[in-house]
C-alpha cells in the first residue's frame, strides 16, 4: 500500500473515533507533511518517536472548541500509478482557499499551493487537505 494514503487514512480514522493522537511508521516524507499540516493549523504537533527499535511519527490530532476535527477532508491527489503533475499556473485553490494542497517540487522540497504559486513553482500535487 502506498504509505502517504496510509497516513491520510490513520489520520481520518483516528480522528473519526476522536483520537488525540496517532503513531505513523516514520519517513522523510511523511514528517515533512506532518510538518506542514502543523504549521497551517490543522495538526495540533508531531514528534519522532522510537519503539521497541523501530521510528514512529506521533501525531497530535487537532480538534476545534465543539469538539470537531480541523481535518475534514484528506485527498490523495497523486498516486504511484498515476502521478499528477501541475505547472504553476495551474495550481488551483483547494476548497476556496479554506483547504490546501502539498506539492513536491523538482528542487526535492515540499510546499503548498499557495507558495508554489507565489513562486512559481510547480511539481507533482501529493495531497489536498480540507
Amino acid at each position: 500500500m502506498d504509505p502517504i494514503t496510509d497516513m491520510l487514512n490513520r489520520i481520518r480514522n483516528a480522528q473519526a473515533v476522536k483520537h488525540q493522537t496517532v503513531e505513523i511508521p516514520y519517513s522523510n516524507l511523511k514528517q515533512k507533511i506532518g510538518e506542514i499540516l502543523v504549521k497551517e493549523g490543522f495538526l495540533e504537533k508531531i514528534e519522532k518517536r522510537r519503539k521497541k527499535g523501530k521510528k514512529l511519527i506521533k501525531i497530535s490530532l487537532k480538534y476545534n472548541t465543539n469538539k470537531e476535527p480541523a481535518i475534514t477532508g484528506l485527498k490523495r491527489v497523486s498516486k504511484p500509478s498515476q502521478r499528477i503533475y501541475k505547472k504553476a499556473k495551474e495550481i488551483r485553490r483547494v476548497r476556496g482557499g479554506y483547504g490546501l494542497a502539498i506539492i513536491s517540487t523538482p528542487q526535492g522540497g515540499l510546499m503548498t499551493d499557495k507558495e508554489a504559486r507565489k513562486k512559481k513553482i510547480g511539481g507533482e500535487v501529493i495531497c489536498e487537505i480540507w
